[in-house]
């Protein structure tokens, strides 16, 4: 028969939460803050390392990787200090079981992690709203000053409609619009171009119109003229090349980026559970000592006789 069982018995429960609010508010505090310290200076010195001088500025892989390691230290050392001064701060619980009282001080240290993320998280989202509320005003700006500026806008709306409607109206020999005026000239080969960066190629025969008019506008030979055509369209797919290079390189930088970020987060909960077992170990300890201390130094041992 357990004691549970025997007659008379009466379970106990304590009135105390488990539950302690103000270390846990504390430590995310503190870990934020120092968090936010280290941000900073993480930013001065990245600063540092960056130069509109050609040739005196880091380049932008070792820039990335000083940063994701920067991020990974600052979390770190944010969640140990959040976690420790968590578990220090606790009041001691009495009558608790040790492994019981290790897995609150542990579960202090967990809260107070997330608790500090979600204030760093919504320090980083504000400065970046207030970014990109700035960008906004100035690309719409931008934008108007362009629309103002740009001589037949509703020619520009949709490219796909004005390339077909030039398509229609194009001359089959001597195109005098296009050799005569300087704004037809360059609607029709935006058009063509824009057509072949939309459709993923441009027809031969759009081609041979970029070489006519070309041989127009420039006096060369019809030859000279589709070769130069030749020449400017595989830039165009050069560019396109690049650009997706580069999307793709941007696209694994994230990837690894978002995928580091994850673990260091992992990490640094472990972390701050782990240091505010710690600092309930230490606090307890110390607690301990005195108490023996008291009882047991002479000094205590007279004040106590008489």
């Amino acid at each position: 028969m357990s004691i549970s069982d025997a007659p008379g018995a009466i379970p106990v429960e304590s009135s105390q939460s488990a539950l302690t609010w103000g270390p846990i508010i504390g430590g995310a505090v503190a870990a934020t803050g120092i968090s936010l310290i280290l941000l900073l200076l993480g930013s001065g010195v990245g600063l540092t390392m960056v130069s509109p001088w050609q040739g005196q500025s880091a380049s932008v892989g070792s820039l990335a990787i000083s940063s994701a390691i920067w991020l990974v230290i600052v979390q770190w050392l944010s969640s140990a200090l959040g976690g420790y001064l968590t578990g220090r701060l606790r009041t001691k619980w009495a009558a608790v079981h040790t492994d019981e009282v290790f897995f609150r001080d542990t579960a202090h240290g967990f809260i107070s992690w997330a608790l500090a993320t979600l204030f760093v998280a919504g320090f980083i989202a504000l400065s970046l709203t207030s970014l990109a509320a700035t960008g906004s005003r100035a690309i719409g700006a931008a934008a108007s000053t362009a629309v103002t500026a740009t001589p037949s806008a509703s020619s520009t709306a949709n490219p796909s409609v004005s390339y077909f409607a030039d398509a229609l109206l194009r001359p089959d020999k001597n195109p005098q619009r296009v050799t005569s005026d300087d704004n037809a000239a360059l609607a029709e080969v935006s058009g063509i171009l824009l057509n072949g960066a939309v459709q993923g190629q441009i027809p031969d025969d759009d081609k041979t119109y970029l070489a006519t008019v070309v041989a127009a506008r420039t006096g060369l030979s019809t030859d000279d003229a589709k070769a130069r055509v030749d020449t400017v369209l595989k830039r165009i797919d050069d560019a396109k090349v690049a650009a997706q290079k580069a999307a793709d390189a941007a696209r694994k930088t994230a990837a690894t980026t978002a995928l580091l970020g994850a673990l260091s987060l992992l990490i640094g909960a472990f972390i701050a559970s782990a240091a505010a077992a710690l600092g309930g170990s230490q606090r307890d300890e110390e607690e301990d000592l005195i108490g023996t201390g008291n009882l047991t130094s002479p000094t205590s041992r007279r004040s106590v006789t008489g």
